[in-house]
């Protein structure tokens, strides 16, 4: 169990600073990737047009480059989204956030999600791919099966949320997922963690990353 006495290391280790505001600018990116180094964050979670100045900002460092795919509403062809992803991983991506086909999954066409999340795994190639399922969307017994299908088609990573939708994510919502892919698949809450409460209480309900904003006010709550 993690308490207040976390290291703010050991927070950081946890973290993928994220900006993914429409109205970013290059320079607003290269502030986010100044500060995920200063921080020790393991990623910074941007848009996808954006990977090339994260890529460029980040060189020598060992702060990764997650790129978001299909964002925020995952509806794009699937297609789309396997060319996103391998553009993305061509301008330095090593890590995909990619969105679930929602509807798709409502009206229970399972296969398409899979073949959907597939694509953007096969894309990925040694990238790891995180699959954001938007909980505030779906009823429990979705949740279960976006989780399930995410697992069997390849991700490394489900994902609460995209924090563009009615709701972030919730203790609840990240103990179902955990229970679901078990212990060698990681789970990322995002989506609403504004202070150390909030951090501490996902990482024991089973998640293994956090997507934040505001890392640095997190991180200044913590243990030096």
């Amino acid at each position: 169990m993690y308490t207040d006495q976390i290291t703010r290391k050991e927070l950081a280790s946890f973290m993928d600073h994220t900006l993914l505001k429409p109205e970013a600018t290059c320079a607003d990116i290269e502030r986010l990737c100044a500060e995920a180094i200063q921080l020790g964050t393991v990623a910074v979670c941007i848009n996808s047009s954006m990977v090339e100045t994260a890529s460029a900002a980040l060189h020598g460092s060992n702060v990764r480059v997650a790129s978001v795919v299909g964002f925020p509403l995952g509806a794009p062809l699937s297609a789309a989204k396997a060319r996103e992803t391998e553009l993305a991983i061509h301008q330095g991506a090593s890590e995909i956030d990619t969105v679930i086909q929602i509807g798709w999954l409502k009206e229970k066409n399972y296969r398409g999600v899979a073949q959907d999340i597939g694509a953007v795994v096969a894309s990925a190639g040694d990238a790891l791919v995180k699959v954001i399922i938007e909980t505030c969307l779906l009823t429990d017994e979705e949740k279960r099966v976006a989780c399930a299908i995410a697992v069997s088609a390849g991700a490394g990573f489900v994902k609460t949320s995209t924090g563009f939708s009615k709701a972030g994510t919730t203790e609840d919502d990240v103990r179902l997922m955990r229970e679901v892919v078990g212990p060698l698949i990681g789970v990322k809450a995002a989506g609403g963690i504004r202070d150390l409460h909030t951090a501490i209480a996902m990482l024991n309900a089973g998640a293994t990353r956090l997507g934040v904003s505001a890392s640095a006010a997190i991180l200044a709550e913590a243990q030096q």
